[in-house]
């Protein structure tokens, strides 16, 4: 018989892994493939010690990027954008805040021969001779948040005033976008796993677009100004889908239907209901507070994580995680997650009954 529980995956803060384990996360942690490799035999070692996940005694793998950590830097990289690090947090980008001229002037840069992608690729290669394979990828961040770190605030009046600005920076960052996820996806066979590891339960090729910033618009504005350069990268990159860690997502689902997702990264206070609706058929990947797992009960979460999972109806199509979770989060917490996950189809069959969805 198969399994019943619906899938469940966890990401701690760099924070987490550098009080828990002394891992920094300075630009090695990302760029140098041994402290890579070294780092990532660690973090699965620590997982199975502390929670049963992953591998009790882990090799050494070929990874091109973390599969334990989330935040992307390398597109805004691309573009010229200065990235700073720090040993106990995620990278980030300075803003450029280019003015007018300089973005109409803005082309899909030569990817493969810029920083930080030159040397990446160069590592793919030493690794794949080494190993005879290459696993991972690397987070390619989304429209709107690469969008915002080259014009800066003035993008929100440009909605209004400057749509042809919009139009080019967008279908620019989304072509630039989409060449990086397809040339990752060639060499490794995915493309988001850097983004949200919960697409191995459904696709490790699909590619997740982080639609982190789209809480800071109107659905209305999306529609008119995003939605057609996203449609670029869907239609480029399927299967597609999109990460959505605003509690608003059911406000944008409508929008997400016509890009044809197969995966959806449901944000914590998001109306579950409503997204299910207008996504019947998509996996709806359901997402716990970290503030919640540090602070809640495992009472609270067992409830938390039973009531998602019966909002989303489709139990054959539905995931939890929690991404980012900061030091002090207690194991219990993430353990009665996982309990509730285990228990997570039982009396909440969808339509297609418990055989589900293929992973």
């Amino acid at each position: 018989m198969k399994s019943r529980s619906v899938p469940v995956d966890f990401v701690f803060n760099p924070n987490w892994w550098f009080r828990e384990r002394g891992i920094s996360f300075d630009e090695s942690f990302y760029l140098d493939p041994i402290r890579r490799i070294e780092n990532d035999v660690i973090m699965r070692k620590t997982l199975f010690e502390r929670f049963g996940l992953e591998e009790q005694n882990p090799a050494p793998r070929p990874i091109l990027g973390s599969m334990h950590v989330a935040g992307g830097f390398v597109i805004p990289a691309l573009f010229g954008a200065e990235i700073r690090f720090g040993e106990n947090q995620a990278p980030y980008a300075t803003p450029l805040e280019l003015d007018r001229g300089q973005i109409m002037k803005l082309e899909v840069p030569d990817v493969e021969k810029r920083w930080p992608l030159k040397q990446l690729l160069a590592q793919a290669d030493e690794l794949a001779g080494r190993f005879g394979f290459v696993l991972g990828d690397l987070n390619t961040d989304g429209n709107l948040n690469t969008a915002l770190t080259l014009r800066g605030q003035q993008l929100f009046l440009d909605f209004y005033d400057d749509p042809e600005l919009v139009a080019h920076l967008t279908g620019v960052v989304a072509k630039t976008i989409g060449l990086v996820a397809g040339r990752i996806r060639q060499i490794t066979g995915s493309a988001s796993i850097a983004v949200n590891r919960s697409i191995v339960h459904v696709d490790s090729r699909i590619f997740l677009s982080a639609n982190c910033s789209l809480q800071m618009v109107s659905p209305e504005l999306y529609a008119s100004h995003l939605l057609p350069a996203e449609r670029l990268l869907a239609d480029g990159l399927r299967p597609y889908g999109v990460h959505h860690c605003g509690d608003n997502c059911h406000l944008f689902a409508p929008g997400y239907s016509e890009l044809g997702v197969v995966f959806v990264d449901v944000g914590a206070g998001s109306d579950i209901k409503a997204v299910r609706s207008a996504l019947p058929d998509a996996f709806l990947n359901l997402r716990l507070k970290p503030t919640a797992m540090l602070s809640q009960s495992p009472e609270y979460l067992r409830g938390e994580v039973s009531r998602m999972i019966r909002e989303s109806a489709r139990t054959d199509k539905t995931g939890v995680c929690c991404i980012n979770m900061d030091h002090g989060t207690p194991d219990e917490n993430v353990l009665a997650v996982m309990e509730a996950a285990a228990k997570g189809r039982e009396g909440h069959e969808g339509p297609q009954g418990p055989e589900g969805l293929q992973g």
